[in-house]
């Protein structure tokens, strides 16, 4: 994952604002006090596996550790390509963060692809939070608990997000989906 400036002055401000040790953080996390001493200090680049982690025990956003700072802007435009990646499951997933985390909305919007043969396992999110995806190249697997739904392009499923869920790629193209967050607040 790259942003490791931003994820790591990110941490360490929700992390003091919340009064909290980085002892603390760990145990409700489960991320060692060490690797969180890093990602703070911008050593150590944590994968999405570990920022889930962390922003599921402090209860923030997944994307409210990646922002470079707040926008009061009105009308936000952007490209995904000209967003900073995410890059996981060895290259074969790419998220770029399109919107990040509004306290207001509690929303945050990605762009993902995921390349042929992917298979991205997530970890359940707060209750509260749900998921939308909508797909729109190529096709994908979505698994929610046991439940398997095939999902072409165009279309698109909501979920509940406190469950175990995954995305899978088994084609031969590219699959290529907007992921929209809502967060309880």
């Amino acid at each position: 994952m790259e942003n490791s400036n931003a994820i790591g002055n990110n941490l360490k401000k929700i992390r003091k604002s919340q009064k909290l040790s980085r002892d603390k953080v760990a145990e409700l996390t489960g991320v060692s006090k060490a690797m969180l001493g890093q990602i703070e200090r911008g050593e150590s680049n944590p994968t999405v596996l570990t920022l889930w982690k962390i922003s599921t025990g402090l209860k923030k956003s997944f994307s409210s550790f990646m922002q470079e700072s707040d926008s009061k802007k009105n009308i936000e435009y952007c490209l995904y390509q000209n967003s900073t990646p995410i890059i996981e499951e060895d290259g074969l997933m790419t998220a770029y963060p399109l919107f990040y985390f509004n306290s207001q909305t509690g929303i945050e919007v990605f762009t993902i692809i995921l390349q042929p043969g992917c298979d991205h396992s997530s970890e359940p999110h707060d209750d509260g939070t749900e998921e939308y995806v909508l797909v729109t190249q190529g096709s994908m697997v979505v698994t929610v608990d046991d439940n398997i739904y095939s999902l072409p392009s165009g279309a698109a499923i909501h979920f509940p997000a406190n469950h175990r869920h995954s995305y899978k790629n088994s084609g031969d193209d590219i699959a290529i989906f907007q992921n929209i967050i809502h967060y309880s607040i």
